[in-house]
Protein backbone atom coordinates (compact mmCIF):
# COMPACT_ATOMS: atom_id res chain seq x y z
CA UNK A 1 0.00 0.00 0.00
CA UNK A 2 1.58 3.64 -1.05
CA UNK A 3 -0.10 6.85 0.19
CA UNK A 4 1.17 9.95 -2.17
CA UNK A 5 0.44 13.01 -0.54
CA UNK A 6 1.37 16.61 -2.16
CA UNK A 7 -0.17 20.18 -2.34
CA UNK A 8 1.53 20.94 0.61
CA UNK A 9 3.21 24.63 0.13
CA UNK A 10 3.96 28.46 1.87
CA UNK A 11 0.61 30.62 2.37
CA UNK A 12 -0.13 33.70 3.71
CA UNK A 13 -2.83 34.13 6.61
CA UNK A 14 -6.12 33.98 4.86
CA UNK A 15 -5.40 32.17 2.22
CA UNK A 16 -6.15 28.50 0.93
CA UNK A 17 -4.80 25.14 -0.24
CA UNK A 18 -5.77 22.05 -1.53
CA UNK A 19 -3.70 18.51 -0.49
CA UNK A 20 -4.22 15.88 -2.38
CA UNK A 21 -3.35 11.70 -1.40
CA UNK A 22 -3.17 9.53 -4.27
CA UNK A 23 -3.55 5.75 -2.83
CA UNK A 24 -2.69 2.61 -4.61
CA UNK A 25 -2.63 -1.13 -4.04
CA UNK A 26 -4.99 -2.82 -1.44
CA UNK A 27 -6.45 0.24 0.75
CA UNK A 28 -9.00 -2.24 1.64
CA UNK A 29 -12.55 -2.69 0.10
CA UNK A 30 -14.91 0.39 1.11
CA UNK A 31 -11.92 2.26 3.67
CA UNK A 32 -12.25 5.08 5.08
CA UNK A 33 -9.10 7.75 5.34
CA UNK A 34 -8.09 10.38 7.29
CA UNK A 35 -6.01 13.41 7.71
CA UNK A 36 -4.08 14.19 9.85
CA UNK A 37 -1.10 16.58 11.09
CA UNK A 38 1.50 17.34 13.37
CA UNK A 39 3.29 20.56 14.55
CA UNK A 40 6.57 21.19 15.33
CA UNK A 41 7.02 20.17 19.05
CA UNK A 42 3.41 19.22 18.82
CA UNK A 43 1.90 15.49 18.65
CA UNK A 44 -0.08 14.16 15.31
CA UNK A 45 -3.42 15.32 15.57
CA UNK A 46 -6.36 14.34 13.49
CA UNK A 47 -7.51 17.05 11.24
CA UNK A 48 -10.64 15.33 9.03
CA UNK A 49 -11.53 12.11 7.55
CA UNK A 50 -14.39 10.34 5.35
CA UNK A 51 -16.44 7.49 4.67
CA UNK A 52 -15.88 5.34 1.18
CA UNK A 53 -19.11 6.84 -0.21
CA UNK A 54 -18.44 10.34 0.94
CA UNK A 55 -21.07 10.36 3.52
CA UNK A 56 -20.00 10.83 6.51
CA UNK A 57 -17.29 12.86 7.28
CA UNK A 58 -15.81 14.12 10.97
CA UNK A 59 -13.37 17.01 11.34
CA UNK A 60 -11.21 18.26 13.97
CA UNK A 61 -13.44 21.44 15.95
CA UNK A 62 -10.23 23.93 14.75
CA UNK A 63 -11.21 23.41 11.48
CA UNK A 64 -14.43 23.43 11.17
CA UNK A 65 -16.21 25.59 8.55
CA UNK A 66 -12.38 26.06 7.28
CA UNK A 67 -11.61 22.88 5.60
CA UNK A 68 -13.18 20.35 3.91
CA UNK A 69 -12.36 16.58 3.21
CA UNK A 70 -13.44 15.16 -0.30
CA UNK A 71 -12.90 11.80 -2.15
CA UNK A 72 -12.86 10.52 -5.77
CA UNK A 73 -12.70 6.95 -5.73
CA UNK A 74 -12.56 6.19 -9.68
CA UNK A 75 -9.11 8.23 -8.88
CA UNK A 76 -8.11 6.34 -5.47
CA UNK A 77 -7.59 10.07 -3.91
CA UNK A 78 -8.80 12.02 -1.06
CA UNK A 79 -8.84 15.66 -0.95
CA UNK A 80 -8.40 18.58 1.84
CA UNK A 81 -9.71 22.14 0.69
CA UNK A 82 -8.14 24.17 3.18
CA UNK A 83 -9.32 27.66 3.82
CA UNK A 84 -9.16 30.96 5.92
CA UNK A 85 -5.62 28.92 6.53
CA UNK A 86 -4.16 30.67 9.56
CA UNK A 87 -0.09 30.36 11.22
CA UNK A 88 -1.64 27.59 13.30
CA UNK A 89 -2.29 25.18 10.64
CA UNK A 90 1.42 25.48 10.07
CA UNK A 91 2.12 21.20 10.18
CA UNK A 92 3.14 18.40 8.26
CA UNK A 93 0.01 16.98 6.98
CA UNK A 94 0.13 13.30 6.18
CA UNK A 95 -3.05 10.88 4.72
CA UNK A 96 -4.38 7.41 6.39
CA UNK A 97 -6.67 4.78 5.35
CA UNK A 98 -7.86 1.86 7.36
CA UNK A 99 -10.66 -0.46 6.94
CA UNK A 100 -14.16 0.76 6.87
CA UNK A 101 -16.08 1.02 10.35
CA UNK A 102 -18.81 2.50 11.28
CA UNK A 103 -18.15 4.39 14.61
CA UNK A 104 -16.96 7.88 14.81
CA UNK A 105 -13.64 6.49 17.39
CA UNK A 106 -12.34 5.10 14.34
CA UNK A 107 -12.61 7.48 12.03
CA UNK A 108 -10.49 10.00 14.59
CA UNK A 109 -8.10 8.06 16.21
CA UNK A 110 -4.70 7.90 14.35
CA UNK A 111 -3.67 4.62 16.32
CA UNK A 112 -6.68 3.26 14.34
CA UNK A 113 -5.27 3.86 10.89
CA UNK A 114 -3.21 1.09 9.27
CA UNK A 115 -1.39 3.09 6.23
CA UNK A 116 0.29 6.31 6.34
CA UNK A 117 1.39 8.73 3.37
CA UNK A 118 4.63 10.45 4.46
CA UNK A 119 3.21 13.61 4.56
CA UNK A 120 3.28 17.18 3.56
CA UNK A 121 4.20 20.31 4.70
CA UNK A 122 1.80 23.41 5.25
CA UNK A 123 3.54 26.38 6.21
CA UNK A 124 1.28 29.39 7.08
CA UNK A 125 2.52 32.67 7.42
CA UNK A 126 1.16 35.31 9.40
Amino acid sequence: VQLQASGGGLVQAGGSLRLSCAASGDTFSSNIMGWFRQAPGKEREFVAAISWSGGITYYADSVKGRFTISRDNAKNTVYLQMNSLKPEDTAVYYCAVRPPSRASYYYMNLKEYHYWGQGTLVTVSS
